[in-house]
């Protein structure tokens, strides 16, 4: 699915049409983003130098799909910034998102499509998330606001880090995000962690005006930068 990524504008067949029983809440005068994928996958691999992330697609059975695009997040820049490609030969980059501010907890980060146009941004709410991660998203059409879906297990993964020795030692706590229209309370896109030593993540997308790769690029961004 690799001709899937296409810069903004040009059609993209097969991947609008919802997957399986997936609902879709799009207000009438909205168009559909250039390129809609409902439900998709994300998994990590860690290396030594760099956080590496496979995006597939989500099968109508649920199962992992083609690979859509292939996430590189190079440690100790100056600003984040993770680049997604086609493939693990990195030979095109389809597209990315980077910090407009270095080193900074308030950072807005903007979402580039391959020509290196602006298709969205994302930033996190530095003080609500001192108990609560909770993040702003933003693209055309779209102004919304994501938390962790439990208030509790935001609150014991902090309880746990502050704990000696006992935060050093990794536990995989499943945590999901709900990011909702911040006018009407309509769902926009839920990233949903499955149980398991891997990060693994599951993603939904019931709103059509959301492009992909603004989706795809905040899924990556809750997993990236979720300790910032």
């Amino acid at each position: 699915m690799r001709a899937a990524v296409r810069p903004a504008g040009q059609d993209v067949r097969g991947v609008r049409r919802p997957m399986g029983s997936l609902s879709v809440t799009m207000p009438s005068d909205q168009q559909p983003a250039p390129m809609v994928v409902p439900r998709f996958f994300v998994k990590q691999r860690i290396t030594l130098m760099v956080n590496r992330y496979e995006i597939r697609v989500a099968n109508p059975d649920g199962t992992e799909g083609a690979l859509m695009a292939f996430a590189e997040q190079k440690r100790m820049k100056l600003k984040e910034e993770i680049d997604f490609f086609t493939d693990e030969s990195r030979t095109r980059r389809v597209f990315s998102f980077k910090a407009r501010q270095r080193l900074d907890v308030h950072a807005e980060h903007d979402v580039h499509d391959e020509g290196g146009r602006v298709i969205g941004w994302f930033s996190k709410q530095f003080g609500a998330s001192l108990l609560r991660s909770t993040w702003n998203l933003s693209a055309p059409g779209i102004a919304a606001v994501g938390r962790e879906r439990s208030q509790f297990i935001a609150i014991l993964r902090r309880v746990w880090d502050l704990i000696p020795y006992l935060g050093d030692i990794w536990i995989p706590f499943v945590f999901h995000f709900d990011f909702v229209d911040a006018a009407t309370g309509q769902p926009i896109v839920t990233s949903e962690r499955v149980w398991g030593l891997r990060d693994r993540y599951e993603v939904t997308v019931p709103d059509q005006r959301l492009d992909f790769r603004v989706a795809a690029a905040m899924a990556v961004a809750l997993d990236a930068l979720q300790s910032r």
